[in-house]
């Protein structure tokens, strides 16, 4: 257990069924990493520990990435995982203004559906957004959380379906961002990345990491 920000590194068990079935559903990863905080956290239990998650995938293995307080990896089901735990603190410390940094983030870019004047008491939906209007969403957004951006590379991820017959047609559009970038408000940049960017949380989007930009 831990009462200030730390990032888990979770390397999932392939063999393990609730890893398969977690895997296949967004809504039960989100149930699972829930189960590393405490209980009894009132309203909304993942804004009170702070909890962001992403899920990476590679050919050969899966790796769950969850940042929170409170949480203890002890609390996933047995054998779910191997799990390590570093404190965010040194990171935080690190930031400064002109530091050089590269970054990743999953995002779920979107705007809300501008209505005629005649639906004012009327909510938009929300739209997904892609290509070119994607980037120009995160160049804002890494903009008031603190960054500069030098270099943004989009990878189109599976989108996330909840296997909820009560939301058959729900989905959320992921994309993940890599590339560099020049911190210009440390402060902000702190808050963004305990708060995490955009929507989707529950669905493994928000969560930006960083680590010093090496010189090439």
């Amino acid at each position: 257990m831990n009462d200030h920000p730390v990032l888990a590194r979770i390397r999932l068990n392939p063999h393990h069924r609730d890893v398969h079935r977690d895997l296949r559903d967004p809504m039960q990863m989100h149930r699972t990493v829930m189960r590393m905080a405490p209980d009894n956290l009132g309203d909304a239990p993942r804004h009170q520990v702070g909890l962001l998650y992403r899920l990476e995938e590679t050919d050969t293995s899966s790796t769950l990435l969850v940042q929170g307080t409170h949480l203890d990896p002890a609390l996933l089901p047995p054998k779910y995982g191997h799990a390590d735990v570093k404190s965010l603190a040194p990171m935080f410390s690190a930031l400064s203004k002109g530091l050089a940094v590269r970054y990743r983030i999953v995002l779920n870019p979107a705007k809300r559906e501008r209505l005629g004047l005649d639906q004012k008491d009327k909510r938009g939906k929300i739209i997904p957004l892609s290509g070119a209007d994607a980037d120009q969403w995160w160049l804002r957004r890494a903009a008031d959380a603190g960054l500069h951006l030098h270099v943004l590379t989009p990878t189109s991820l599976a989108p996330a379906r909840p296997r909820n017959q009560q939301t058959p047609s729900m989905r959320h559009s992921l994309l993940r961002y890599d590339g560099t970038a020049t911190v210009t408000d440390p402060e902000a940049l702190t808050q963004a990345v305990l708060n995490g960017i955009g929507r989707g949380k529950p669905y493994g989007a928000g969560l930006l990491s960083l680590a010093p930009a090496t010189a090439a």
